[in-house]
């Protein structure tokens, strides 16, 4: 999707579809009101005779006004408050991009950059346009005998009466597309089939996104590396596939090179059986999204890359397969991390925890300012949270502040769940320094408490994602993308200041 800007009288721009929003105010106002006097009255009349009455998820579609250049105008309600919220914003933005997509224009200008969305200026409230806009556009049909027809829609302008908010408009239009482009990267790769995406998949499409851009360096740790570094935690995860682990490494030097880098950690099990402590069998398709955090992070490095910010960044990601298997590791097993803890494995499913706690011991030697893992982790945190929120906690309240910051001006939220001492009794094991699971008590904390162990030599926050990197089941089942537009604003803001 192109996105340009375009500034003056809105009657004379000449579109396919011009797209108008109003309100539930039986008086007209603001470009409504213009555009209504110009074209004799007939939006008026419209919303006289009932047409439309500005309710939220309201549209109407008139054809050849007189006095307006453009073929289309395309009201679209924007509901009785005088500020709207971002869901009600983005729902407006799903609404235009459902009836558009399919129709008959192929470009469109939309003047909806000025409407009033509480807590947000003109770039983040563009920047969300945008966003949501390619987010609707999105489509994942590369397995189809027969693909999807392609969005007749192809370029959208954004429209704004002033000038003046031109560098607004394009800075929020390039930040939109980048994180977009990271996003849709993410969802591609989560919604790959487990007989696809494999650990050597994602170390191959890692090396293609480095070669996308110059100065990235990557590296990617084979079994006898991870093996002579001392992770036989990880390794326990990938010895009952036929698949070997990878450890994958992508770094980007933006900043001066004294310059603490900032390192995200993604879980790339490419799907998970549960191994020995196997699944149930129903959903369990939907364990090829185990690999959401490598995903994630893909996506992340694919946006700050493409907007070359001035920032040193480096993400790894622990990918393996876990699968049941006479080689496989078995509940009871004890294995030693790269850190030097001996690990009980009581329950061979809580397998992420084993393959991060190891790439968390390794991002030490990059001396980081700070470290955030993302991973599908644990059921118990869709129990807590559902599937709207990521749960956020670490070692260090300034990052997870910034995290939650970020994650609010981005609309990709997270919260904070606490990691008080008193959980990290339930991991006490009698038989080996820590147990890889804590018991039914608040499994998603346990599971931070977990990795806790292995990340006190720097600022360190997890994301666990369960509940919001894909939706399941249904027409609507695929990778959401998220959280790469929060953490993408996390980066941006340390950038930003």
């Amino acid at each position: 999707m192109e996105f340009n800007v375009k500034h003056g009288a809105l009657e004379t721009i000449k579109t396919g579809c011009l797209v108008v929003g109003i309100n539930e105010a039986r008086t007209l106002t603001g470009t409504a009101a213009s555009l209504d006097g110009i074209c004799g009255g007939q939006i008026s009349a419209a919303v006289k005779r009932g047409d439309i009455t500005g309710k939220s998820g309201q549209s109407l579609m008139l054809f050849a006004l007189p006095g307006i250049s453009a073929q289309r105008v395309l009201l679209v309600g924007t509901g009785k408050n005088a500020e709207m919220s971002d869901r009600d914003f983005r729902k407006l933005a799903q609404k235009v991009v459902a009836t558009l997509k399919n129709g008959g224009a192929t470009d469109a200008v939309l003047a909806l950059t000025a409407l009033p969305v509480k807590n947000r200026d003109l770039y983040s409230r563009t920047r969300l346009l945008v966003e949501t806009v390619r987010e609707s556009l999105y489509q994942f049909d590369q397995f189809k005998s027969k693909k999807a027809d392609k969005p007749r829609l192809k370029k959208c302008t954004l429209w704004s009466a002033d000038k003046a908010d031109a560098e607004a408009l394009k800075r929020a239009i390039l930040h939109g597309q980048a994180i977009s482009d990271g996003t849709d990267l993410t969802r591609d790769l989560g919604n790959l089939p487990g007989n696809v995406c494999t650990p050597t998949y994602l170390a191959k499409e890692a090396k293609a996104l480095a070669k996308q851009f110059k100065g990235i360096e990557a590296e990617v740790l084979e079994e006898k590396d991870m093996k002579a570094l001392g992770m036989g935690s990880l390794l326990a995860v990938s010895a009952g596939s036929a698949e070997p682990a990878k450890l994958i490494r992508l770094s980007y030097q933006g900043a001066d090179a004294k310059a603490k880098p900032h390192v995200l950690v993604g879980k790339g099990i490419t799907f998970d059986t549960g191994g020995i402590s196997i699944k149930p069998g129903a959903s369990m398709d939907e364990m090829k999204y185990d690999m959401c955090g490598a995903a994630t992070v893909l996506g992340v490095f694919k946006a700050i890359v493409s907007l070359q910010l001035p920032i040193n960044l480096t993400v790894l990601i622990a990918s393996a397969e876990n699968m049941p298997s006479g080689t496989a590791a078995k509940p009871g097993d004890i294995v030693t991390s790269m850190s030097g803890q001996t690990i009980e494995i009581l329950n061979t499913d809580a397998e992420g925890r084993l393959v991060l706690c190891d790439a968390l011991t390794y991002a030490e030697r990059f001396n980081p300012a700070s470290v955030v893992d993302i991973a599908t982790l644990t059921g118990a945190c869709i129990v807590a949270l559902g599937s709207h929120t990521t749960g956020v906690m670490g070692n260090n309240d300034e990052l997870i502040e910034k995290l939650l910051d970020a994650g609010k001006q981005a609309d990709d939220r997270g919260w904070q769940l606490p990691l008080f001492d008193e959980y990290q009794e339930q991991l006490d094991s009698p038989f080996a320094d820590i147990a890889n699971i804590g018991g039914p008590k608040a499994g998603t904390i346990t599971a931070a408490c977990f990795l806790s162990r292995f990340t006190k030599a720097y600022p360190w926050a997890h994301l666990d994602i369960a509940g919001t990197a894909w939706i399941s089941g249904g027409k609507e089942k695929g990778a959401t993308g998220r959280p790469v537009p929060l953490l993408t604003q996390y980066l941006l803001n340390q950038v930003q200041g």
